[in-house]
């Protein structure tokens, strides 16, 4: 901790960390995924791992505070599902970390590896026809009873423990199933995400000041352009619409793709 405390931050980290914030944040507000921008900036420009994740929650909280006021302005928050759903999140990211100490991560790795690409097309597959789309207007989600809480909770719990196992594009993986489980419209299913994604980045920001891993003099200019790239990225997803969730999903879950095939396929070849 005192080595990471310690650690120089030259004109090149300040550079790479606030560029790396600003992309990321952007990104992360419409489709989530700004981590995967974030971290490798971090980790390359040779912040020490703690303090990258650190300063990486600091950033990545005070952006979705700043995407999450844009969306509930503009009434696209589905407030119903998310309230119902913070909960059950940060209980299945807790089981989820408790079962990541028991099990091989790398496993879940190689096996999203294989499904991204199918999600990937599903997120690039348009709309079939007006009859699909009004036969999905005209049965809406339940917005009560059994009906509502139980997709709801599954979703809930399913990706908070997906968060806490393994964690890269969890924000991502919460809109497609918001948008493929509970029906709702792209758009909202992104507004709705920044809920889940205040609490649990809240939660572990918490955890990383109480430990004093952040590297503050790093993280506060990252938070600024965390805060910017959040605040026109949320604007350009309200003016465009669901296309731009849809483009930046796609380039979100790329990005995941790359880092774990990376991660669980090729660098272990080189050592």
């Amino acid at each position: 901790m005192v080595a990471g405390l310690m650690f120089d931050c030259t004109p090149l980290v300040y550079a790479l960390g606030i560029l790396s914030a600003f992309g990321g944040g952007f990104i992360d507000a419409i489709a989530g995924g700004g981590g995967l921008v974030t971290m490798p900036a971090l980790l390359i420009s040779g912040v020490p791992p703690h303090m990258a994740l650190g300063c990486n929650k600091v950033s990545a909280c005070l952006g979705t505070c700043t995407a999450l006021g844009n969306f509930a302005r503009s009434g696209l928050v589905r407030w119903r599902v998310a309230l119902a759903g913070v909960a059950f999140s940060l209980l299945g990211s807790s089981a989820g970390s408790q079962m990541a100490l028991r099990l091989d991560p790398a496993i879940l790795g190689k096996l999203l590896v294989a499904l991204l690409p199918i999600a990937m097309c599903a997120v690039l597959l348009p709309p079939r026809g007006n009859r699909r789309a009004s036969t999905r207007a005209a049965s809406p989600f339940p917005q009560h009873g059994i009906r509502f809480l139980l997709p709801v909770t599954l979703v809930c719990l399913t990706i908070g423990f997906y968060d806490g196992f393994f964690g890269p594009g969890t924000g991502s993986f919460l809109i497609l199933t918001f948008h493929w489980v509970l029906r709702m419209e792209l758009m909202e299913a992104s507004a709705t995400a920044k809920v889940l994604n205040l609490a649990s980045n809240l939660s572990s920001t918490l955890v990383f000041i109480y430990g004093g891993v952040v590297l503050w003099r790093l993280a506060l200019p990252m938070a600024v352009a965390c805060c910017l790239g959040n605040w026109l990225g949320s604007r350009m997803a309200i003016r465009i619409g669901s296309a731009a969730v849809r483009r930046f999903l796609t380039i979100s879950l790329s990005l995941l793709l790359l880092t774990l095939v990376w991660q669980y396929f090729l660098a272990p070849l080189l050592h």
